[in-house]
């Protein structure tokens, strides 16, 4: 079971039948996952400059992440440009892991075989005394491994409902207000969060993590889980509507742009009502619990 590499056994049981909506920090010893995917292999995957180019961002608080110009060289990814700039207390994340390294790929893979969803893994690399991201959201359930070092994360209860893909997201709905009021109220939880922890990070929590120490370096592993919701059902319920004749007749653009667009609108949703009554949810479940299995979201 790959979700134990992650969390300790009652970890696992709560995150498969409660899905917490509270961060929780488990003691998670030390996995095949710690003995595998160590530091010394992520800053040996830097240093050897066989991270995509298209998988690292480098990012230091409070600036965005960097051009990237500022690691590559002839349009490749150069591992001394990469290790100046973690010298300079910028944070180095390494996305995807899954995409490029065939241990995660399998660990993503039976994650999804255990929960129905989809996931993708990054590490992230933040030098001593440093900070990469700040205040922000994340879209789905976050468990946060950590495998050296200490990073402290101070969290805000949600300040949206349910973030889900574009929806809610953190830039899209961003107010100028959020961090002073956040910082000037204080966190609701203080995690410090050591090598052979985990972290529950449940989707919507305000996290602003940082290295509080000025000697201690950071590496931990996000496993960012796409929850599915009654959003990809429907979807999966009209998957199969362009084969009927009936959805695939032409509006005309004298309809679009006249007085008979409402009328379309209706005839069009009561044509949608007919379909979906006509569906057998007992034929529909097993495609459904397989494209759950297999299927990808559009960002892994």
């Amino acid at each position: 079971m790959s979700l134990s590499l992650l969390l300790p056994e009652d970890g696992v049981t709560e995150l498969l039948t409660e899905w917490p909506d509270e961060p929780r920090v488990f003691e998670r010893g030390k996995t095949a996952l710690d003995e595998t995917v160590t530091a010394a292999y992520l800053n040996d995957y830097v240093d050897t400059g066989c991270v995509p180019v298209s998988e690292i961002a480098i990012v230091k608080a409070p600036g965005p992440s960097l051009n990237q110009n500022a690691y590559l060289t002839n349009g490749r990814t150069d591992p001394a440009k990469l290790r100046k700039l973690y010298e300079k207390g910028f944070t180095l994340r390494l996305g995807n892991l899954q995409r490029v390294i065939p241990f995660m790929a399998r660990v993503s893979r039976t994650i999804q075989q255990e929960t129905g969803y989809s996931n993708y893994i990054h590490a992230f690399l933040t030098p001593p005394g440093s900070q990469g991201l700040r205040h922000h959201w994340d879209q789905q359930m976050a468990v946060i491994v950590q495998t050296a070092g200490v990073k402290r994360w101070h969290l805000w209860r949600p300040t949206v409902a349910a973030p889900m893909r574009d929806y809610n997201e953190s830039w899209r709905v961003w107010r100028d207000n959020y961090i002073p009021d956040w910082e000037a109220a204080g966190p609701d939880l203080e995690v410090d969060l050591h090598a052979g922890q985990s972290l529950l990070l449940p989707r919507g929590w305000v996290h602003n993590p940082h290295v509080a120490e000025a000697d201690e370096h950071s590496v931990h592993l996000t496993f960012a889980i796409r929850e599915r919701t009654p959003v990809w059902l429907a979807e999966k319920l009209v998957e199969g509507i362009i084969a009927d004749p009936r959805f695939r007749r032409i509006i005309l653009p004298g309809d679009i742009h006249g007085p008979m667009l409402i009328e379309r609108v209706q005839e069009a949703r009561q044509e949608l009502v007919r379909y979906l009554e006509g569906l057998d949810p007992d034929d529909l479940t097993p495609s459904l619990r397989q494209a759950a299995l297999k299927e990808l979201e559009y960002t892994t």
